[in-house]
């Protein structure tokens, strides 16, 4: 367990279990929405993101947290282990919601509220984004340690016992 994606949909908490992960494995965090985002709202350009996150992969040990389902196959086929937060859309929902207004390391920008598309992004997730990635965990298994939690109480369980 030295290269690590955390995947999971957005409030699910992939971000708090990176950082406790971090915190008890000692490997580099890499957030890729502070990557990704800049802190008037745009982006950086997508050829300039996959070189940064390549650079991540040229060192020993990692933990990449987000989704960013266009980078997800370069990732998996990098990394030795896999979290996955398949959890309710209402925790994901309540997740998003109870971090409006608050500061967080992942982010340039504190968010003032619960985007409408953000949040139809949230509420979609299990029918558009998960089988995909459930897709590309079965293409990408072999050799891979892969951890699906269905609760953050199962996350905190898995640092309690393992990490």
């Amino acid at each position: 367990m030295k290269k690590i994606i955390i995947l999971g949909c957005p409030g699910s908490g992939k971000t708090t279990f990176a950082e406790k992960l971090n915190k008890r494995t000692g490997l580099p965090l890499y957030y890729l929405d502070a990557i990704w985002h800049k802190p008037d709202k745009t982006h950086i350009p997508r050829e300039e993101f996959d070189s940064r996150i390549r650079e991540i992969f040229s060192t020993d040990s990692w933990i990449i947290d987000g989704n960013y389902s266009r980078t997800i196959e370069m990732r998996l086929k990098e990394c030795d282990t896999v979290f996955l937060f398949d959890l309710p859309t209402e925790v994901c929902l309540q997740g998003a919601t109870e971090r409006i207004g608050k500061g967080r390391y992942d982010m340039p920008w504190i968010e003032q509220e619960l985007d409408p598309e953000f949040e139809a992004f949230i509420r979609g997730f299990p029918e558009t984004t998960l089988p995909t990635i459930y897709e590309l965990l079965e293409k990408h298994k072999a050799g891979k340690q892969i951890v699906i939690f269905k609760s953050r109480a199962e996350a905190d369980e898995f640092l309690t016992k393992t990490v």
